[in-house]
């Protein structure tokens, strides 16, 4: 094989990063003529030198073919763009079957929040996803009649303010902290129980199971559970209301003329007897009538 020759003292073939290039200097007929090909040394992007060449044995051009192309063959392939900050309600819409659970953390900026707080900490999140087959089960209406404040916790009662594993849950303490309530205190319980690789979770109110795992990264994990968490403290029986306390009786009218220092009718009585009882004395009244008596017999 006919060796390429150096020019200006630099060799042609002598690292990866040294290329080879062809370049035409006059088409002729929109062909390449042999005798219009210049070679071009290239050193790390740089041209170093350039000569005109009559003819290219064709090893020698196999040779410089493969200097040519070897440089990018060898070069790594670009790392992947770094992925863009989490988004939970991308992660729920590319999963599917998840519309219901979307407009929730929509409308109570749940959504926003858990996406801030993945962000811009290091805290990890799990994340109880009913389906929309499961929000069709619950009773209807169930939704609607929440309050706005209600809406919130029972999106808060799905998640879990700390990132577990499936292999987590086997370990973990009852009751289970959400970020709807301080469960310790019973008003939002949340207990989770396994079965070999079955998870389950109880409310208090109903009980579902974890049916798959939609999402994991080490620090968001997203679970597939067959029915709606309903919490306890806005599902659960409510506590009957306080007896009412008992009325006062009202006061007699008596009492109220003995408040007022009125005269009883005790005293009236006695006024009255005085008015017709004679003011003498009982003695004088039969020596009285005696005499009546004995002049009406003469």
């Amino acid at each position: 094989m006919e060796e390429v020759k150096e020019s200006s003292g630099i060799p042609q073939l002598r690292a990866a990063n040294e290329a080879l290039a062809l370049f035409p200097e006059a088409p002729v007929g929109g062909v390449l003529s042999p005798a219009s090909l210049r070679l071009r040394i290239i050193v790390d992007g740089h041209t170093m030198s350039t000569t005109t060449v009559s003819w290219i044995p064709v090893s020698a051009m196999v040779v410089m073919l493969f200097v040519w192309i070897s440089p990018a063959a060898g070069q790594s392939s670009p790392a992947p763009a770094p992925a863009g900050p989490t988004n939970i309600s991308a992660i729920l819409e590319k999963a599917g079957q998840f519309t219901t659970l979307l407009r929730l953390l929509r409308v109570t900026q749940v959504g926003d929040q858990i996406n801030t707080q993945l962000n811009n900490s290091n805290q990890g999140l799990t994340l109880f996803a009913p389906p929309d087959n499961a929000f069709s089960s619950l009773k209807s209406g169930t939704l609607n009649s929440l309050s706005d404040q209600e809406k919130v916790s029972l999106v808060q009662f799905h998640i879990l303010p700390t990132f577990l594993s499936m292999s987590q849950f086997q370990t973990v303490s009852n009751p289970v902290r959400t970020q709807a309530g301080n469960s310790a205190a019973g008003e939002y319980p949340l207990n989770v129980t396994t079965s070999g690789n079955q998870v389950n979770v109880s409310t208090g109110v109903d009980d579902a199971t974890v049916a798959n795992t939609i999402y994991t990264d080490g620090q968001l994990a997203v679970y597939q559970v067959d029915k709606v968490l309903l919490p306890l403290d806005i599902f659960g029986p409510k506590s009957p209301a306080p007896a009412p306390s008992p009325l006062k009786k009202p006061k007699k009218s008596s009492d109220a003329a003995d408040a007022a220092g009125a005269p009883t009718s005790d005293d009236t009585t006695t006024d009255a007897s005085a008015a017709w009882v004679p003011a003498a004395p009982p003695l004088a009244m039969a020596a009285v009538l005696l005499v009546l008596a004995s002049r009406l017999w003469l």
